[in-house]
């Protein structure tokens, strides 16, 4: 008897891990944001901002306009809008070498800031939703630990 119990708990405990898993892919699976997942974004981007204040300020500025020739923009830049993986991957794992942001060429050093997936998520989907950028784009820690 003790050990169908037992078997009855586990069972159900893994069941319920599963759902919350399945829909948390669900929800990386549907990049677009929609009314299901708003306040998911929303919360989201609230702790992203922080993350942003903490690390990315410093070269991208409190407006997100970087520094001309030396850092690039993050609001209403061409290359976040149309690279959004090469983005999040930045922000995981840095970038150096050139890249052309609103027709201006960059080529320095971001080092990676040792971001967790879920802290890459949030301050990607601060950035995106910030200085009147409007990336559709709802990133997740699973959409980050796949790239």
């Amino acid at each position: 008897m003790k050990k169908i119990i037992i078997l009855s708990i586990s069972l159900f405990a893994l069941l319920a891990c599963n759902s919350n898993k399945k829909r948390t892919k669900e929800i990386a699976q549907n990049n677009n944001v929609t009314e299901q997942n708003l306040p998911l974004l929303k919360k989201s981007a609230e702790r992203g901002k922080i993350v942003y204040n903490d690390l990315c300020i410093t070269c991208h500025l409190a407006e997100g306009k970087g520094v001309p020739r030396i850092f690039p923009p993050l609001a209403n830049s061409d290359f976040l809008r149309e690279n959004q993986i090469e983005s999040i991957k930045a922000a995981k794992h840095g970038l150096s070498g050139k890249i052309t942001v609103n027709d201006i060429e960059y080529n320095s050093v971001m080092s990676a800031l040792g971001l967790s997936n879920k802290e890459v998520a949030d301050v990607i989907n601060y950035i995106n939703n910030s200085w009147g950028n409007k990336i559709d784009n709802f990133v997740t820690p699973e959409k980050v630990s796949e790239l």
